[in-house]
């Protein structure tokens, strides 16, 4: 895979929470956050890496609120949690389960493993570089009402 769609190392994503990354949207030259979850642990002691997936950091019922904000997205039961409004949205579908938004799915963004490392692979976007973009002037996302 190519070195410029290196994200991380597999072992930097975290097994309770998420790993936040920017890309460019190749269509719009937009700039985006996306989060890699776990799915699965890697477990049969031959160095699988478990199954990981990729979804831009928007939840689905306000798509300005971010779900990772910087420090990783909370987690309960194996789902990613909008702390905003209490959304609960499945690690390996981006599905919401409970909340405002149920039904709805987060977009996906496509990724690979190769050599312990996660590489972008979705041609709609180039990656950027780790971490959050840059806060807009209004940061428009609220403080959560829930405790985790």
């Amino acid at each position: 895979m190519d070195e410029d769609s290196r994200i991380a190392a597999v072992d930097d994503v975290p097994t309770d929470s998420t790993f936040l990354f920017r890309v460019r949207d190749r269509e719009t030259d937009e700039q985006k956050e996306a989060i890699i979850v776990r799915v699965t642990e890697g477990g049969d002691g031959e160095g699988d890496p478990g199954e990981l997936a990729c979804w831009l950091n928007y939840c689905q019922h306000f798509t300005h609120i971010k779900l990772d904000k910087g420090s990783g997205a909370p987690m309960r039961d194996g789902e990613v949690v909008c702390a905003n409004h209490g959304a609960y949205f499945e690690t390996e579908s981006g599905l919401c389960t409970y909340g405002p938004c149920e039904g709805a799915y987060l977009q996906a963004v496509e990724i690979g493993i190769a050599d312990g490392a996660v590489y972008l692979t979705d041609e709609d976007y180039a990656f950027v570089g780790v971490g959050p973009g840059e806060q807009d002037e209004l940061d428009l996302s609220s403080k959560s009402n829930y405790e985790f």
